[in-house]
């Protein structure tokens, strides 16, 4: 009934935008097989869709616009679709009797009246609104009852099957447990030796990718911007004074609350929705909830008395958070909750003088350089160089070496960053704007393509990246030590330090502690036992810090009882996966999952199903289009 509900809205939304808004006798678009579309039933949905977009946007969406996005095209394929069906559905026999459209208007709470039941003259009224008859919109309900058969029997039976299912939650909820620890720089046992000037030599030669430099662009440039002038223009009280009246309300606000509402059709339901907080029986938030609806959407922001409206004076008469109505409003009968005051603020003159006075003169420095931008493009149409320019006017000179992404100085200006890119040298300078209202003119001196960084220029990028690379071959060397290790402690019990002396040499150590009364001390340059870390559960999708990105998967490709050595950027890591675990289906949380993922997979199954079959029917049954008449239809939109 929900669908014939909001059919009906759409209609009346739309009374009066018909075939004869169009004018002529043309009422169809054009028609799939034997199904003509209706020129009304095109304007409907384009409408529709318009308003929905609107809201989303939170702006009017002119008919333009929704032509840049392909929205009418869209709306079109959907209805061609639609029709396909209604026609296929004709085509098999597929319809539904007078019964069935008789129940589907009594039980349909559009024409509902005042006692809950169907209203004859309510559903006749609703129709002479949208310039229907009755027997029109019946018919247009029984064509679409109709394709609904049709489609719920070619996209209802669609079902993912089990074994699928299971074997997407076997792999997506399965869980492992890990023993892994990391080796960092200062684990080395022998830390890396200082490198030859050779080696480094060799390193940069062997790697010249790591060490390229990107084209540069040598760039002189004159600029002007407002910065630099505003400290020549003098201050205007007059003009200040004038500006803080024409922003009187930005500087003096008015006492606002924090406001939310929740509507309600009837005053008596918001009386007893009243009732029921007062007696404790219920909180806002259940009201709210029970609408279907989040503290988001009932949020009505800070708002001041008069944005109100008839309910202003009711949510200022509260001093402390609270409630107040039912009020009468415009959406109905409605109850608002105030959560908190925000005092008025009023700044005089005087205090918002120095900022009214910056924001003076950088709107007349703005405005004297674009006054100025005639007499700077003269100048360059006569010859004068950029050198010229920064001599005769109060532009600047400079000089930057461009790469492409660098963001200093003027490179912090996009309209610079592109010119910069479009110039090639030999270019005449021409002036270009900026959005915040400076100007500039650009020379490319020079383009410099990509290159291997000089040795000598790159050599401290060289050796820190050759000890990184060493070092990291050092640890991995290391770490596998460590990998044995892990491979052979028991998965239940402590695994023993990496500098544990073996066991045949622990007798030894017993016999000589014992001729001795003082046990003789770790040296100081021992290294440290080796610090173990576990993770159990970890999913897919789990996270364990201070680890390489790819960690994770790596994880899930390894086998039980399996060492990795797993290689970051500055430190190696020793893994080992304890145990895999399986998600439990038989749980109840898992087959009420299982039940969501089955029954979401085969709402899609079906609809890709449905579309295939949209698709073979339309091309069957054949599409033609009046395009004048859908031409006549789009320019009323976009009158």
């Amino acid at each position: 009934a929900a669908v014939w509900v909001i059919l009906l809205l759409l209609i009346v939304g739309l009374a009066g935008f018909g075939a004869n808004s169009f004018g002529g006798n043309v009422r169809s678009i054009g028609k799939v097989g034997d199904r003509d579309i209706s020129i009304d039933r095109y304007a409907r949905e384009m409408n529709q869709e318009l308003s929905r977009l609107s809201q989303q946007f939170g702006t009017p969406l002119t008919f333009a616009q929704a032509q840049m996005f392909g929205i009418d095209r869209s709306v079109l394929q959907r209805i061609v679709s639609t029709v396909a069906l209604e026609n296929e559905a004709e085509e098999l026999g597929i319809s539904v009797g007078d019964a069935r459209v008789r129940d589907e208007l009594l039980s349909s709470g559009a024409f509902a009246g005042v006692g809950g039941t169907f209203d004859r003259e309510g559903y006749r009224f609703a129709l002479e609104r949208a310039g229907l008859s009755e027997s029109e919109y019946e018919e247009s309900l029984r064509y679409d009852m109709s394709r609904s058969l049709l489609q719920d029997a070619v996209s209802g039976a669609a079902a993912m099957p089990a074994p699928f299912i299971e074997t997407l939650l076997l792999y997506g909820e399965e869980t492992r447990d890990i023993t892994w620890a990391a080796l960092a720089p200062e684990d080395l046992e022998t830390p890396v030796s200082d490198p030859t000037e050779g080696e480094l030599r060799s390193y940069w030669e062997a790697n010249p990718d790591d060490f390229m430099l990107p084209e540069t662009r040598d760039i002189t440039y004159a600029w002007l911007t407002p910065e630099m002038i505003t400290g020549s223009i003098e201050g205007d009280d007059a003009a200040l004074q004038a500006l803080y009246d024409e922003r009187s309300e930005e500087f003096n606000l008015p006492e606002r609350r924090l406001v939310e509402r929740l509507t309600f059709a009837q005053e008596a339901d918001a009386q007893a929705a009243l009732d029921a907080i007062a007696a404790g029986d219920k909180t806002f938030e259940d009201l709210v909830a029970e609408r279907s609806l989040t503290l988001a959407d009932v949020d009505l922001g800070d708002v001041a008395r008069d944005e109100l409206g008839a309910a202003g004076d009711a949510v200022f008469a509260l001093d402390a958070p609270g409630l107040a109505g039912p009020v009468e409003t415009d959406l109905g009968y409605a109850l608002f909750r105030m959560n908190g005051v925000l005092p008025a603020q009023e700044t005089t003159f005087e205090e918002a003088r120095e900022g009214l006075l910056v924001e003076y003169r950088t709107d007349a420095a703005r405005r004297a350089i674009g006054d100025r931008i005639d007499a700077v493009d003269d100048l360059l149409a006569g010859g004068a160089t950029l050198e010229d320019l920064a001599a005769e006017t109060d532009m600047e000179l400079g000089q930057i070496a461009w790469t492409e992404g660098a963001t200093d100085g003027i490179a912090a200006f996009t309209e610079f960053r592109q010119a910069a890119l479009d110039a090639e040298a030999g270019d005449f300078p021409e002036v270009l704007e900026t959005s915040d209202g400076a100007i500039f003119a650009i020379r490319i001196n020079e383009v410099t393509a990509p290159m291997v960084e000089p040795f000598e220029a790159a050599r401290d990028k060289v050796e820190a990246e050759w000890r990184r690379v060493r070092t990291l071959a050092a640890l991995t060397d290391q770490a596998a030590g460590v990998a044995d290790l892990l491979a052979s402690a028991p998965q239940d019990g402590e695994v023993p330090p990496a500098t544990e002396a073996p066991a045949d040499e622990a007798p030894e150590a017993e016999d000589t502690a014992a001729e001795d009364d003082s046990s003789p001390e770790t040296p100081a340059d021992a290294p440290d036992a080796m610090a173990f870390n576990t993770e159990t559960g970890l999913g897919r999708d789990g996270f364990v810090p201070d680890v390489p990105t790819d960690f994770v998967d790596m994880v899930f490709g390894m086998e039980p009882d399996e060492v990795q050595v797993i290689q970051g950027v500055t430190a190696v890591y020793v893994v080992r996966l304890d145990a895999v675990t399986p998600p439990d289906l038989s749980d109840p949380e898992m087959a009420a999952q299982t039940t969501a993922i089955q029954a979401q997979l085969g709402q899609v199954l079906g609809q890709d199903i449905l579309n295939a079959y949209a698709a073979a029917v339309q091309t069957r049954a054949g599409i033609a289009l009046n395009q004048a008449a859908l031409n006549a239809v789009n320019a009323q939109f976009s009158q």
